[in-house]
């Protein structure tokens, strides 16, 4: 035993490395999605040739072709949806698929009368029912917004699909109606109309009915996710977070993101013997956990091995995002995942910091430009607070926020003031004006949560967009001068994505791979704060704690990256268009200063 760091290498690593997609489901997977094709292939296109089968086929009532090319097309689209859901060994979806199959394969026989169809059709059964085994993973987390997506994709595929169907028969198509003509043929035959689009024979027949079916598809499985009870993702009960607390009161000094995992929108999984837990929450089918496990390192396994356990029985991604070295360390012996650095966080240690010096001069010039400008500074514990200036910090940093929602995740509260979290920093900035605004003479907020019993990280920046620039440096510097009397001897501030490359990057010597690199860095800087965190950071000389993604294959990391954007508020599928820009409620006309960094975000860029 080394380092604090326990040696478990008798696990068994099989158990633990997670919903691996094996090789029987993907193919299962792709199989399906195959014979979805041709379900939809043998509904939409006319009969090539004319067989014994066709003539046999003549004493069936007129209606049963047309019938069985909407089922056929039916069958089809549905078995393109499940083809996602077997491949990460959804239960459900295994089920509606054996269900589906011999519609499927009906229809091919009644329709196109294909034996190879039929065979393809029923021969996907045969792996479906022999490996149901490996299809045992539980519901993913749902909301009602997938009523509205599906809607939306379906209605689109569906238009598609029936301008497809509608010009799929040339030779029995009456004149030569225009593109307006067949379009509004299908938007009419979706909702079970006649349109101006004719034909001869029975095809009339044929095309209203796959027309039809593809708009009851979309209307019946809108319906179904709009009314199937909802399966919401796990929160934090008050159970659980009492029992975080206890294990941030003996261990929270281990890491400075462990406080996060307070956050009330995420859920916990704890080891047997309780002295650890990994908190968690799932974004698109990953199962995103953030900084180190809480508690005892010596039960990290624990914690990690239930983790594993739930991602596994919910056929979800595992991943970490912004572990320690220690923490990484374990998370890839114990799991074989595989730990990518992600950035540094920037630590600065109270005893060792100062303004004076060459290297601390542009701060301490803009600090005492500041505070000659007339602002003053305020450095409390949340419990020390009134409700009613309570009510006012809280009001401001969510009107001075710069985007529509909330962000953060791995690096954020999201909350201030609450009951529970008393021991929590709040600096303010205060000017007298002429004429207070909203929130009297309030000009910005830094918020801490506590890091062990000596030290804060930094939670959330916000400032009024009128006050003047270098808000953010008058306030770190006032809680770094102010850190002892709380007895805090370290404080950690942004964490800079990439720091390492940037910081290379510009020495010289730096190779070309790594110029490029730090180049495109600096390019994606424009839209992400990247570079501009990075310098913030540096100007209170700090110490740099590398940070690392934890991840299953290198597959997974565009999937991971996205579902982390998700978690952390840049990306938000969930919510509606936000309003044009001039019929939004303008409260502040300033435009804002583009010295200042964090302004409106969380710490985490």
């Amino acid at each position: 035993m080394s380092g604090g760091v326990p040696q478990r290498t008798h696990r068994v690593r099989h158990v633990l490395r997670g919903p691996r997609p094996e090789a029987v489901p993907v193919l299962v997977a792709r199989a399906c999605a195959l014979v979805g094709l041709l379900d939809i292939a043998a509904g939409v296109f006319p009969r090539f040739r004319h067989s014994r089968m066709h003539t046999l086929a003549e004493v069936l009532p007129g209606s049963f072709g047309p019938f069985a090319a909407a089922l056929s097309l039916s069958a089809g689209v549905l078995l393109l949806l499940l083809a996602h859901g077997l491949r990460r060994c959804k239960r459900r979806a295994w089920r509606a698929a054996v269900a589906l199959l011999p519609f499927g394969a009906l229809a091919q026989f009644t329709y196109r009368h294909s034996v190879v169809g039929v065979v393809i059709s029923l021969a996907l059964l045969a792996p479906l029912v022999r490996h149901r085994d490996q299809f045992r993973a539980l519901p993913d987390p749902r909301s009602r917004w997938r009523a509205l997506a599906n809607f939306v994709l379906m209605g689109a595929g569906s238009l598609l699909l029936g301008l497809l169907i509608v010009n799929a028969h040339p030779k029995t198509l009456v004149g030569d109606p225009s593109l307006a003509d067949r379009l509004t043929h299908v938007l009419y035959g979706l909702f079970g109309f006649e349109g101006p689009v004719d034909y001869r024979g029975t095809t009339s027949w044929t095309v209203a009915m796959c027309l039809g079916a593809l708009g009851l598809l979309t209307a019946v499985t809108t319906i179904y996710l709009a009314f199937r009870p909802e399966h919401p993702a796990a929160r934090l009960t008050d159970e659980d977070e009492a029992r975080l607390r206890a294990l941030l009161e003996k261990h929270g000094g281990r890491d400075s993101l462990g406080h996060f995992a307070l956050r009330r929108d995420k859920a916990v999984v704890f080891s047997p013997s309780g002295k650890a837990a990994v908190t968690y929450r799932v974004v698109s089918g990953v199962m995103l956990a953030s900084g180190d496990p809480i508690g005892d390192v010596e039960a990290w396994p624990g914690a990690i091995e239930r983790f594993m356990d739930e991602a596994k029985a919910h056929s979800w991604t595992p991943a970490v995002m912004g572990c320690s070295e220690t923490g990484g360390e374990v998370w890839t012996r114990e799991t074989g995942l595989d730990a990518l650095e992600l950035g540094d966080e920037a630590v600065v240690d109270v005893p060792d910091f100062s303004l004076t010096g060459r290297a601390m001069r542009n701060v301490r010039q803009m600090v005492k430009r500041i505070e000659r400008a007339g602002y003053e500074t305020r450095v409390r514990r949340v419990r020390d607070l009134g409700e009613t200036e309570l009510d006012r910090i809280r009001r401001a940093a969510d009107d001075w926020r710069g985007t529509d929602t909330e962000r953060g995740f791995s690096m954020a509260l999201g909350r201030i003031g609450d009951a529970a979290d008393g021991d929590c920093l709040i600096a303010t900035a205060h000017k007298a004006d002429d004429e207070p605004g909203e929130y009297g003479d309030l000009k910005a907020i830094l918020h801490f949560v506590p890091w062990g019993t000596d030290g804060v990280s930094l939670d959330l920046m916000r400032r009024d967009r009128s006050a003047d620039p270098g808000m953010n440096e008058l306030l770190i510097v006032a809680a770094l001068q102010a850190a002892p009397k709380f007895g805090i001897a370290r404080v950690s501030l942004n964490f800079a994505m990439f720091r390492s490359a940037l910081a290379r990057g510009e020495k010289i010597g730096a190779g070309p791979v790594l110029r490029a690199w730090r180049g495109l860095l600096v390019f994606l800087s424009r839209w992400f704060q990247i570079e501009s965190l990075y310098k913030f950071n540096a100007k209170f000389r700090p110490r740099w704690e590398p940070r690392f993604v934890v991840y299953r294959a290198s597959a997974d990391l565009p999937r991971i990256g996205f579902a982390a954007m998700q978690a952390e508020g840049f990306v938000n599928l969930a919510l509606p268009l936000p309003l044009p820009r001039f019929l939004r409620r303008r409260t502040i006309t300033a435009r804002p200063c583009a010295h200042a960094v964090g302004e409106g975000d969380v710490r985490a860029a």
